[in-house]
């Protein structure tokens, strides 16, 4: 299918065409913060806990900061660690299940059984035991989130490798010649990162939740505004001032919700797409 014809089979899905819209929103948001915020977000000011209102349509936090300013700037730790924790995960998780589901035996084994006891361990407990023991910092939160979700990406690829190795242009490309990297990358990779992109939507999606609950524990990055930890801020207010939590829950909610069917979306196309293989 040619890229219009891939972008006609999405449109088909409104929620995720509008989704999509979203989400270029949110990164564009995050990328001009500065454009976009009335105020300076670590700006002090005389009126605290302030209603929204006009002037602050988030209203203020108890050190007069205004509320719709922090959210927008907290809109770049989680769409940074979602997208980058995802890259890595997508990185480690093609390279094992590539090499697990090419080669088989005692290799495929042994990948397929270090891929089962990351998949059994809990993932937040352990994010929230290794930062806790390696110290915060946006880069080492990034690292944890994208070392953990490698796994269901392995599956995924590997599971395309054992359907396509033994296909005929595979075989073709063995019988002139062609070296163990030159089919894994040429002939089979190309046809197995569909369903890992489908994959990695999930995973950008749980890596926002993760750093939301690091942030909000205390263990996110405390030179950075993220959503999670104004939400923590915001628990000591919550009777007083319930908007302080309100904004920003609802902005992990629209993001996690708006990455969740834009997968979807990628999903039907890449649904339709093998149909028509067949």
């Amino acid at each position: 299918m040619s890229w219009r014809q891939l972008w006609q089979q999405f449109r088909k899905n409104r929620a995720a065409e509008i989704s999509l819209y979203l989400l270029v929103g949110f990164v564009v948001t995050a990328v001009l913060a500065y454009l976009f915020s009335p105020y300076d977000p670590f700006a002090l000011g005389d009126e605290t806990l302030l209603a929204p209102r006009a002037d602050h349509w988030m209203g203020t936090d108890d050190l007069g900061r205004d509320t719709l300013s922090r959210v927008i700037h907290g809109a770049r730790v989680p769409l940074l660690v979602g997208f980058l924790a995802t890259a890595t995960s997508l990185a480690l998780g093609i390279l094992i299940g590539s090499l697990s589901g090419y080669f088989g035996g005692r290799t495929d084994t042994v990948l397929m059984r270090a891929t089962e006891y990351v998949l059994v361990v809990p993932r937040f407990f352990l994010a929230l035991l290794v930062v806790a023991m390696l110290g915060t910092g946006i880069m080492k939160i990034v690292l944890v989130i994208g070392f953990l979700g490698w796994p269901e990406v392995a599956r995924v690829v590997r599971a395309q490798f054992l359907s396509f190795r033994e296909r005929e242009f595979v075989l073709a490309a063995r019988a002139i010649g062609a070296s163990h990297a030159q089919v894994i990358f040429r002939e089979i990779l190309p046809n197995a990162i569909p369903p890992a992109v489908v994959v990695a939507s999930i995973l950008v999606a749980r890596a926002i939740l993760l750093e939301a609950g690091l942030s909000f524990l205390g263990l996110g990055d405390p030179n950075l505004i993220s959503w999670g930890s104004l939400l923590s801020e915001a628990q000591e207010r919550i009777n007083a001032s319930v908007w302080l939590a309100i904004f920003p829950g609802l902005a992990i909610s629209l993001l996690v919700l708006c990455v969740n069917l834009f997968g979807d979306g990628i999903n039907d196309v890449c649904a339709q797409s093998e149909a028509e293989k067949k």
